[in-house]
């Protein structure tokens, strides 16, 4: 049976047998094994790009070296934590380091230099009751490009695009950063409602952090970037500013595409601690689910709780959650 595979295939091939960065390779390797076809025609190739991912981990995880590579350590790859995950880039001495230190317990190394952000670093920002993930990243410019963050940003669910109000050069900056991005096929955009057709490409759901608002009294630099990114939900931060903090944390949320959902006991209060999230237009039978699905397979109804809603209305499994809404499971 023939492959029949698509002509980008050939293309990205050609791009993995010269790559030498094995984490990059890595990432190639993947990319080729999501662009087969699925059917016995392909079961060798399947197999063949197998084995090779299987190599590449090995030696990045520093079980082996190749001729002409150094050993490293893998970034590019960072396990998802609470309610989605977001990821801060940008240009050199933008702001990263200092929001995350600001909006989680993470201890970067904040300076007043360029590249003092040479690995990833996480911290959980909490929002209102919820855990959301973000990223520290190194910073992207014409001398330098860590090439395991193409793998970060592809896997984040939402990317801040971090520019620095106080810089002279911050529009270059950030279509340094645009192009680079758009080099390794990666597309921000303000809403990703559809896949791209070329499978080598990733969009990505981006926000505009406008960091260091203070540098920018008369706003001129916030109307330029509103200007370069029309469409993209913008904030303005400060890290001496608990309002603009508070505005940040909110937008990351909302970019997430998420809700909340509370539970409550029969005959008990709410439980406020610990919500259910789930993806905008979730259902009960999907809440029941997160907590376990032989629960939600004995679940007859659930009574609800909520803006819009009679006290303790009765719903069934089909029904559509809002964000804040509490459930009442009976069984």
């Amino acid at each position: 049976m023939p492959a029949n595979l698509p002509p980008q295939y050939y293309e990205l091939e050609r791009e993995f047998k010269a790559e030498r960065d094995p984490r990059e390779k890595l990432r190639l390797a993947e990319e080729l094994l999501s662009m087969m076809p699925k059917h016995k025609g392909t079961d060798k190739l399947q197999a063949d790009m197998k084995a090779k991912i299987s190599k590449l981990k090995k030696q990045i995880e520093g079980g082996e070296k190749s001729h002409g590579t150094r050993q490293a350590v893998a970034h590019d790859h960072i396990e998802k934590e609470g309610a989605g995950q977001a990821i801060l880039i940008g240009p050199p001495n933008c702001g990263k380091s200092s929001l995350l230190e600001s909006l989680t317990h993470a201890k970067p190394l904040v300076a007043d230099y360029p590249f003092s952000t040479r690995e990833p670093l996480t911290g959980m920002m909490t929002f209102e009751t919820v855990q959301i993930q973000l990223i520290d990243t190194p910073p992207i410019s014409p001398e330098s490009y860590e090439n395991y963050l193409s793998g970060l940003i592809r896997n984040a669910d939402v990317v801040v695009l971090v520019a620095d109000l106080e810089s002279k050069t911050m529009l270059d900056d950030l279509k340094f950063v645009i192009d680079k991005l758009d080099e390794r096929r990666i597309i921000l955009k303000p809403q990703v409602t559809e896949r791209p057709e070329d499978p080598r490409y990733a969009y990505k759901k981006a926000i505009i952090c406008a960091h260091k608002e203070y540098e920018d009294e008369d706003g001129s630099k916030r109307t330029r970037l509103r200007e370069m990114f029309p469409d993209f939900a913008m904030v303005a931060t400060s890290i001496i500013d608990d309002d603009s903090l508070a505005a940040f944390k909110k937008t990351i949320y909302d970019s997430l595409g998420v809700i909340r959902v509370y539970t409550k006991p029969v005959g008990h209060e709410a439980d406020f601690k610990d919500p259910i999230i789930l993806r905008i237009g979730g259902t009960v039978e999907e809440a029941a689910m997160t907590l376990h699905k032989d629960f939600a397979q004995k679940m007859k109804y659930a009574r609800i709780w909520g803006e819009g809603k009679f006290e303790g209305q009765r719903v069934q499994k089909d029904f559509v959650l809002s964000d804040g809404d509490i459930l009442e499971f009976h069984v």
